[in-house]
Formats: C-alpha cells, structure tokens, sequence
C-alpha cells in the first residue's frame, strides 16, 4: 500500500473549510483501505472480474472498485461519468497507463454486448490488474471527490439549507462510520446537484439525504434512513421502461451497511 498521509491531511483540509474549532477526522491508513474494500464490496462483492461491469439496463460501463462510470462516446446518458477524471487522476500519480487507455475519446465498446465479448480479450484484462493493483489509489481519489463536493452542495441554496449541509456533514464526518457513509453515498449515487440527474425533478444525490436528514443523536442510522427514503422516492420516479425496482432492494441492503459498518485500527 502507498502512503496515505496527503489522503488523511486532504480530509482533514476538507473539515478545517467549515472553520470549525476542534473539528478533525483522523482515518488511519488501515481505515482507508478497510473503507476502500467495503465499497468494492457494496459495487461487486470484491470480485476482480467485477472491476471491469456493464450493468443489464445501463447505458455505460462501470470500471473499478467505486465502479466508476464510463460512457461510449455520443452518449445521452444523464448520469454523470467519473472513470475518465480517475483515469487523469492515475497519470497525474504517475502509473503507467496502456496507449489506448491514454487516448480513448470515450469507452471504446459502445454497447455492453461488445464488452461483454471483450472481457476476456487483452485490453479489458490488462484494465482489470491495473485497477487490482492501484485499490489504495481508487480510495484516495473517492476522498478528493468528496472534498470537492463540499462546495458544490450548498451552491444556489438557501442559509438555511447550507447551514443544515453543513451541521449534517460534520457530524457525520467526526467518525468513521459516518465518513464511509459519505465516502460511498457520493460515489453510489453522486452529489446530487446536476440538473440531469432529476426524475420528475427531484435528484438522489447527497445533497437530497443531508437535507431530509431530522436531527440526531445517531447520525449515521438517521442518514441511512434518509437515504432509503431518496432512493424509493428515485424508484418511484423513474421511467417505467427502467424497471429500477429491480435494483432497490439491493440499494437498501447497500445503505444499511452504513450503520453495520465497523473498522479496525
């Protein structure tokens, strides 16, 4: 594993933005990655092969262990693609990445027939040990997207709601649990903030449940809860033709690990 000492001081960055005194998460490098294989676990139950998924009913590809979303080029798709950002992130790292990866102009196989016929071919099972052997790196940029989040959530929102964002983040931040149920929540299912990613209007992102949050003394069982509460609603929203019913139950199992969770060290 790499040192993750400029993953531990971007979080605590992340905090010190609220200015609130004697606020400071400290995640040890066994946390993070305990924290990095519970989302790999919640995408595809730590299955290598499941590093490279083109999910029945989706129009994208879902690479990595936060199952990062990739669409082909041209795509319509409303849902916001982050697989190409981490790609930049690696390089930017310094990991050496395969010519074709380096210059695709979108997912290279447009339908998911096409890469599930691929999965064997040597493109997608060189893909598959880079994303193995980079996990720790997976982790630390899931906590960059988080920290850019911040911002983001409270734009073109009330005082009222940014305060509520704001109060509901940093509790949730002042444990770990707390922090994997924000860490997977962002990346499960977004910020909530585009435009595009509305049924009937209304989003599922982050930015939903830390505003149906109710105050708490459990913070992380009134987020789970608030989370359900999205995600039916999305269910409930959505275009018949997704049939997305037929994800819920799993989406639900998924939240409720926020308030099982545990982690040593």
């Amino acid at each position: 594993m790499r040192d993750y000492k400029p993953l531990i001081f971007s979080v605590l960055g992340l905090l010190l933005c609220f200015a609130l005194p004697n606020h400071a998460l400290e995640i040890s490098p066994e946390q993070a990655r305990q924290l990095g294989e519970q989302i790999w676990k919640n995408e595809c139950k730590k299955s290598i092969a499941g590093l490279t998924s083109w999910n029945a009913g989706e129009e994208f590809a879902s690479l990595g262990i936060g199952h990062f979303i990739w669409h082909p080029k041209g795509s319509d798709s409303p849902f916001k693609e982050s697989f190409p950002t981490l790609i930049k992130f690696l390089c930017k790292q310094g990991i050496a990445l395969p010519n074709w990866l380096m210059q695709a102009d979108g997912c290279p196989w447009k339908t998911r027939e096409e890469f599930l016929a691929a999965q064997d071919e040597k493109k997608l099972t060189r893909l598959r040990q880079l994303l193995l052997e980079n996990i720790d790196l997976q982790i630390y940029f899931m906590f960059e997207r988080l920290e850019k989040s911040l911002p983001i959530l409270v734009e073109n929102l009330t005082s009222e709601e940014q305060n509520k964002i704001h109060t509901q983040f940093c509790q949730l931040s002042e444990s770990v649990t707390g922090t994997y149920a924000l860490l997977d929540y962002v990346n499960f299912k977004g910020e909530g903030v585009s435009p595009q990613e509305r049924y009937q209007g209304i989003g599922w992102g982050l930015r939903q449940v830390l505003l149906g949050m109710n105050p708490s003394s459990e913070p992380v069982k009134e987020f789970a809860r608030s989370a359900s509460a999205v995600l039916k609603n999305r269910v409930e929203n959505s275009p018949p033709q997704r049939n997305e019913k037929r994800w819920l139950e799993g989406w639900l199992n998924r939240v409720q690990t926020y308030v099982t969770y545990s982690a040593n060290g």
